[in-house]
């Protein structure tokens, strides 16, 4: 396993980060503790995960199957860097989830959710808490001052944003200074071959303010791991083969060029995909979100995957990329 700098702090974090929003719902706690096991014996010491995550077996029900691995103890905890989100409805007692401040950034609902993550996950700190999407309501002073208050009372360490514009890092980060703050330092977006918008503004937003960037969804849930090789062999392709029947003829023809030039390759695409993740300088790590101990294995050869300039152009080719804005559409 490789490590890198989680943006321009000292903490250093895998190349790859295990999503673990499957275990419970698709993952039951057994095999989500076995997968966990065998990333951390491979090295990945990166987890994300969020307060929200459970949705069928119940909002919070990841966070607790996190929470009974670490209560193995064997260093489980100490050896990894765990990340969880706040912004999401969490019921608070007596309630459904649908009570006022059972949600967003208010300065209320980041310290109830965090008490309530920590509880969950059966630890005292987070490492880096993300906030899971912007809160428009929200002032960045009552968001950064509650922030504060968690590191100050030891609860996280660094904090991180998902789902931001450009333009909302950039604000974060004004804000965050005038309080002599360390503000972000870190961003998931969604972000892969097939969906690169990223590339316009958050990526340049987030190189020049120092955060690294999470990427979620890197095969586009499914479709860019082999979705049509497994369609005509009658595979299993799960959600990827649901999404494969709303695309159109020239995104479906995109897919046939991207598979066969990772047969060329001799390579899995999943395994392509996230290599090719790697190699923008603005990106810390891909989310990797194994159901199985097989799909974590194909993974994690991406890190040893190398892609010369001639694979790499051609990948640009079949999913044309952004140049950063203004120059991606003006002189």
């Amino acid at each position: 396993m490789d490590y890198t700098s989680l943006g321009r702090t000292g903490l250093s974090v895998s190349r790859l980060c295990l999503g673990t929003m499957n275990f419970g719902p698709r993952t039951e706690e057994a095999p989500a503790h076995a997968i966990m096991d065998t990333a951390l014996e491979r090295g990945v010491n990166f987890f994300d995960t969020a307060n929200v995550y459970g949705q069928q077996a119940g909002k919070g029900r990841t966070e607790e199957i996190i929470g009974s691995w670490f209560a193995q103890g064997g260093g489980r905890r100490e050896r990894t860097v765990l990340a969880t989100k706040v912004y999401g409805a969490m019921p608070t007692p007596g309630t459904d989830g649908s009570w006022p401040n059972d949600g967003r950034l208010s300065a209320l609902n980041i310290r109830r959710a965090c008490d309530a993550s920590l509880k969950r996950l059966g630890t005292d700190h987070i490492d880096l808490y993300q906030m899971h999407h912007v809160d428009r309501a929200a002032p960045w002073d009552e968001i950064w001052q509650a922030m504060e208050v968690l590191v100050q009372q030891g609860k996280i360490l660094y904090v991180g944003s998902s789902n931001f514009a450009g333009w909302h890092i950039a604000t974060a980060q004004g804000a965050a200074a005038r309080r002599n703050s360390l503000g972000l330092v870190a961003e998931q977006s969604y972000y892969n071959l097939m969906q690169r918008t990223v590339e316009l503004e958050v990526l340049p937003a987030a190189q020049h303010h120092g955060l690294g960037v999470i990427a979620w969804s890197p095969l586009q849930g499914g479709l860019l791991g082999g979705v049509l090789r497994k369609e005509a062999t009658n595979e299993g392709v799960g959600r990827g083969g649901e999404r494969l029947r709303n695309l159109d003829p020239d995104q479906v023809a995109r897919l046939q060029r991207w598979e066969e030039l990772c047969d060329k390759l001799g390579t899995e695409p999943g395994t392509v995909a996230l290599a090719w993740l790697l190699h923008p300088p603005a990106v810390t790590a891909p989310i990797i979100g194994p159901r199985t101990a097989e799909q974590l294995d194909t993974a994690l050869a991406a890190v040893d995957l190398i892609l010369d300039e001639d694979t790499l152009a051609e990948i640009d080719r079949i999913f044309p990329g952004h140049k950063p804005a203004p120059e991606d559409y003006a002189w």
